[in-house]
């Protein structure tokens, strides 16, 4: 049975809202994109994609990835993606995907993840897609959280934990920080079976 995993970069005021380029997501008006960019810190995250079975995506996150990734040829990242298969939470696109190895999760997407999450196989990773990671989250589908948090605070743009969720406590399971001070820390729900509350 595999796990659902949230994995995001997160500045110190919890944005996470843009973090690979200038013109990644400027709603709101965002103009900090690509704030993740000189720290080099997913290089030292790598080793999340190991015991991936799929990648979890919201529609905007994989239009992003989509029109970014497979012209990136020299980026080891982009055979991961390519390869990898790929689950699509939208109630607007159509199938056939654009890229290969996606699958359009229709309907309600938390009902959708928590079926796949009772087939046997590895985790899944929901990267960015901050809207799929909240409806995981407030349906208790999240198994463990992966940040990585930078030293940096924005004072605007969207966040993984916005205000008016319900609290929940998480427990530490592991940290460790990057040379250019970016803390990798692995959370899991501090109570078992309570996944996301």
């Amino acid at each position: 049975m595999g796990r659902v995993v949230v994995f995001t970069n997160l500045t110190l005021d919890g944005v996470m809202q843009a973090p690979g380029r200038a013109d990644e997501d400027r709603r709101g008006g965002f103009e900090h994109g690509g704030w993740a960019t000189p720290y080099a810190a997913m290089q030292h995250a790598g080793g999340a994609m190991a015991d991936t079975g799929a990648l979890l995506f919201g529609r905007r996150t994989y239009e992003d990835f989509y029109s970014v990734w497979p012209k990136r040829k020299d980026s080891r990242f982009t055979a991961v993606l390519e390869n990898t298969q790929k689950y699509v939470a939208s109630t607007t696109l159509k199938e056939p995907l654009p890229c290969k190895n996606s699958t359009l999760q229709k309907g309600d997407a938390a009902e959708a993840v928590a079926a796949l999450k009772g087939e046997p196989g590895k985790d899944f990773l929901v990267m960015g897609s901050g809207e799929l990671a909240r409806s995981l989250m407030r349906r208790n589908v999240v198994d463990e959280y992966l940040l990585l948090i930078y030293p940096l605070v924005l004072g605007s743009g969207r966040r993984l934990f916005p205000d008016g969720d319900p609290p929940f406590a998480l427990r530490l399971v592991s940290i460790r920080t990057t040379p250019t001070g970016v803390v990798i820390a692995t959370y899991q729900p501090a109570e078992p079976g309570a996944a996301g509350t």
